[in-house]
């Protein structure tokens, strides 16, 4: 037998399917063969002689002495024949042919092998789709579990606020429950918004829009069942008044026109003369716990009607002033909005102001003098008080840690303290606000210890004391433009029974009262000067 007669059958060997292999899979193989090897010579074939119904591609073989045999790859047609001058024959493994010259061809189909570019690259596109939406998906659930996480504290300080009203005896204005209105409304959006968008479980949602409903009716109901019938006694209060005015009108002639309130700013009057009912802003955002603290507005001569509001709850040792929190608008401050919050770790007790953009603190376990940069929330300047009891030597009443008490007015920073040598009498010294030096000191009779607290207007120290748990009394003064002192007797309602703070306003001509841990403002009246 001829070498190359051997190598085509061990070829066809190993090309043929499987017995009872189907013909039309794709995979069967096909291989050009001579039913009479003699009668066509190899010599015959032509280099990259294909054939086969749906070749793809072809390759040839080159045999010894210069024979050549050529494969190509078919779609699985058998339908073939053999070898045969001018016909085909039909062959079960292979398809092969002579054409009009004689030249043998031959065709192997072969299985087909191709990596599938084309698949994996829209498995690849499909999976950057799919990574990009869960990205997108899981920012929107942290941004709502942060969400949710914030009105959860504001749930659960609404939650305390409410339960005080529910036991508490005393009565509320129409205020209170309207402040929590407005909460319990603002909740109520967040929550249609979180239901709107949010996809899967949403157990959480669903369990805070049943607590704020139920808070909703605890609310109304509170508000129908005032104990003491406050808001319609206050109706009719209203009417009687507007009444009486009408009639006193309408009997007096010629009433002289009432003399108007002094320049937001100035010293143009006598002294304070009476203070309004309290009205009630809100309690403080860290909750009913922390007790102590104080509340304000800034002042400054040059922007009087701008001053950002500040609110500075002590810690629950009501020692530290860790935290405080910046409002722009008391707007923002009602509606816990656009708040800016702010940590330091060196401030001690109540006795702290704002002036001029900064904030004046005692410096913890200290008698000195820290000036808090509110923007960067550094202390700038530190100055020691000269002589200045501390850490609860002379004290207020009931109120711990405030024996440096600051204060502002429309003459700018002063301190109010007592020293050993003053036998715990109180002690008045203005300051420098951007040195913190001392610029004059006086020295009054009246034992700080006795006192609840004390403010500034217009360089006259005004101290009150308790009366009952309800009542404080603005009972003592000292003008330091003229060195006398003296008693008053000027009655100041408070909602609870300690006041921790006083800090007064000149523009507003209001005093900012932090009155466990409710922060309250009261309108000041002054005594007129007669007119020239």
């Amino acid at each position: 037998m001829r070498p190359w007669l051997a190598f085509l059958q061990a070829l066809v060997f190993l090309l043929s399917p499987p017995a009872g292999a189907e013909e039309d899979s794709g995979l069967r193989g096909t291989l050009a063969s001579y039913p009479n090897p003699s009668a066509s010579p190899l010599s015959n074939f032509t280099p990259n002689s294909v054939s086969g119904s749906g070749s793809r591609s072809g390759s040839t073989f080159r045999g010894a002495g210069g024979s050549s045999y050529g494969y190509g790859w078919s779609s699985g047609s058998h339908s073939s024949s053999g070898y045969r001058s001018g016909s085909r024959t039909q062959s079960s493994n292979f398809t092969g042919s002579q054409d009009a010259h004689g030249t043998c061809l031959c065709s192997v189909a072969l299985p087909d092998t191709a990596f599938p570019v084309e698949r994996v690259e829209r498995l690849e596109s499909t999976a950057l789709i799919l990574s990009q939406k869960f990205e997108r998906e899981l920012s929107k659930v942290k941004e709502y579990v942060q969400l949710i996480s914030i009105y959860e504290k504001k749930l659960s300080n609404l939650t305390v606020r409410v339960e005080i009203m529910e036991k508490d005896t005393i009565s509320y204005t129409e205020l209170d429950f309207e402040l929590i209105r407005l909460e319990v409304k603002e909740m109520k959006k967040l929550i249609v918004q979180l239901k709107g968008s949010f996809v899967g479980s949403s157990d959480i949602v669903d369990q805070l829009e049943v607590e704020i409903k139920n808070m909703t009716l605890l609310v109304e109901k509170l508000e129908t069942l005032d104990k003491n019938n406050v808001l319609t006694i206050r109706r009719e209060i209203a009417i009687l008044k507007k009444k009486l005015k009408e009639c006193e009108a309408s009997k007096v002639e010629n009433v002289p026109a009432a003399l108007p309130r002094p320049v937001p700013g100035s010293c143009a009057h006598r002294g304070v003369a009476n203070i309004s009912k309290p009205a009630v802003v809100q309690l403080n955002w860290r909750g009913f716990a922390f007790k102590y603290g104080a509340w304000g507005r800034d002042y400054s001569p040059q922007n009087p009607d701008k001053g950002l509001y500040w609110v500075a709850p002590l810690n629950t040792d009501g020692k530290l002033l860790e935290y405080y929190r910046l409002y722009n608008t008391l707007d923002d401050l009602l509606l816990y909005l656009n708040a800016r919050e702010y940590r330091i770790l060196y401030g001690q007790g109540g006795g702290t102001v704002v002036y001029k953009n900064n904030m004046y603190v005692n410096w913890y376990n200290s008698r000195t003098i820290a000036k808090v940069n509110l923007t960067t929330s550094t202390a700038a300047v530190t100055q020691t008080l000269p002589d200045a009891a501390y850490n609860n030597r002379f004290s207020y009443a009931n109120v711990d840690w405030q024996d440096i008490d600051l204060a502002v007015d429309e003459n700018g920073l002063w301190v109010i303290y007592a020293t050993e040598a003053s036998t715990g009498n109180m002690v008045i010294s203005k300051l420098n606000d951007t040195t913190l030096a001392v610029l004059n000191t006086w020295y009054t009779k009246q034992y700080k210890p006795s006192v609840s607290n004390a403010f500034m207007v217009c360089g006259v120290l005004y101290a009150t004391r308790t009366l009952n748990t309800r009542t404080e009394e603005i009972f003592y003064y000292y003008d330091t433009n003229t060195g006398k002192e003296g008693t008053l007797n000027i009655i100041m309602h408070k909602m609870q029974e300690t006041v921790q703070s006083i800090n007064y306003h000149p523009f507003d001509q209001k005093l900012y009262v932090y009155n466990d841990g409710y922060l309250l403002n009261y309108d000041l009246v002054f005594e007129q000067e007669e007119p020239q």
